[in-house]
């Protein structure tokens, strides 16, 4: 969906699809109308916005056959559904039975992210409504922290620097621009944004910058305003946000038994304790945990804040609770001024299928009023910061 800001920019809101298993086109059209159409009929919304995910095959097919982008574009249409951004950060498999660390490879030292990432760009410059300002693709900062040297930091360097050619023929070739955006996560070579000033100002910031996961930001005990004038003095341009909530534990001694209840095998719930705020290396095992098991085990000092995107309408059963008051403070930040600090949000729940027994989905239907529950939460806390719905006219039919 479109809002619209007091500044007069329009700020697009939708879901990311890395929630569905689908990795072949088929497979996608066939989610659109499982998911996407049923949440956007839910929200009594024309048009819903989509943060799509294409695993790195079925990017490669698009991005070489031009009809088959036509395709996808026409069957987009006629759902009511449009793209501006990707998430090119999971490379495939993102819904296999066990993910962990599997997410952050091929990272940026290899030529496979590089294709990867270029194909989505080519792919996305055909997606876009012809009234969008820009498309986005978010993608994994760099790599995981360990191991990490001199040399793979070479090696990133000059794949950003052949990322941001790569961009500018996208642009040549369609006439559309398309952004890429480093993602800040607990456990990785760019987890904060300190770490984000540090490393990645000096690449192509016309067309390079950063996502902002707002669970993320909270796992790493940042607060929101002080992060965002850190990434405009190292001239960061915020490209893309992710609006998330992670799991908190302000008690995780008290809170241990409902904790377990949160381990799971798929994914990385990565664990900080609020001691790792400002510190170089927030990774720092005195207050991290790469795991949540890990640090129930470890006994970490609390409070804690664990990766571990929850829907964002619905906490966790107290004792716990989510960081959707560091959520609310992120898009006042981003929001609450004369312009818009930032135009591309994506809901980015994809843990649906992983939650406790008892708060998990166990129908089609049920995740996507989930879903659309979140995207409702989502548009409604934009409006409150005084942001309005807009209709928009596409393919000549009123939305």
């Amino acid at each position: 969906m479109r809002l619209r800001h007091a500044g007069g920019e329009t700020v697009h809101l939708g879901y990311c699809t890395n929630v569905h298993p689908a990795e072949d086109l088929a497979g996608i059209l066939g989610q659109l109308d499982t998911y996407a159409v049923p949440v956007r009929e839910a929200l009594g919304s024309d048009l819903l916005g989509l943060g799509l995910w294409l695993a790195a095959p079925v990017a490669a097919e698009l991005a070489a056959d031009p009809t088959l982008r036509r395709r996808l574009r026409t069957e987009l249409d006629a759902r009511g559904l449009e793209v501006v951004t990707l998430n090119g950060f999971p490379y495939a498999a993102f819904q296999a039975p066990v993910v962990k660390q599997d997410v952050y490879h091929p990272d940026w030292t290899t030529e496979q992210r590089l294709a990867y990432t270029v194909n989505l760009a080519r792919v996305l410059a055909d997606l876009l409504p012809d009234d969008a300002a820009r498309g986005s693709i978010s993608t994994l900062p760099l790599a995981w922290r360990q191991p990490w040297d001199t040399g793979r930091a070479d090696a990133a360097r000059r794949r950003l620097d052949q990322l941001a050619a790569g961009l500018a023929d996208v642009q040549r070739d369609t006439g559309r621009e398309v952004r890429v955006a480093f993602e800040p996560e607990p456990g990785c070579v760019v987890e904060s944004t300190g770490q984000a000033a540090a490393l990645l100002s000096g690449m192509d910031t016309d067309r390079l910058g950063v996502c902002l996961d707002l669970a993320h930001l909270a796992c790493a005990w940042e607060e929101p305003a002080e992060a965002l004038d850190r990434l405009r003095a190292a001239g960061l341009p915020v490209v893309k946000v992710q609006v998330s909530a992670a799991v908190e534990a302000a008690d995780p001694e008290g809170g241990a038994e409902a904790l377990r209840r949160w381990v799971e095998p798929r994914f990385l719930h990565q664990t900080r304790g609020a001691g790792c705020a400002g510190l170089a290396d927030p990774a720092d095992p005195t207050y991290a945990a790469d795991d949540l098991d890990e640090a129930l085990d470890r006994a970490l000092p609390g409070p804690w804040r664990v990766h571990y995107h929850v829907p964002l309408h619905a906490p966790p059963e107290e004792p716990l609770g989510s960081t959707v008051p560091v959520l609310r403070a992120a898009l006042r930040a981003l929001f609450d001024g004369p312009t818009a600090g930032c135009d591309h949000l994506d809901v980015e729940t994809y843990t649906w299928g992983v939650l406790p027994a008892a708060r998990r989905p166990g129908t089609d239907a049920e995740l996507a009023a989930g879903i659309a529950a979140e995207l409702a939460f989502a548009r409604d806390e934009l409006v409150g910061l005084g942001l309005t719905t807009e209709r928009t006219v596409s393919m000549g039919v009123t939305r």
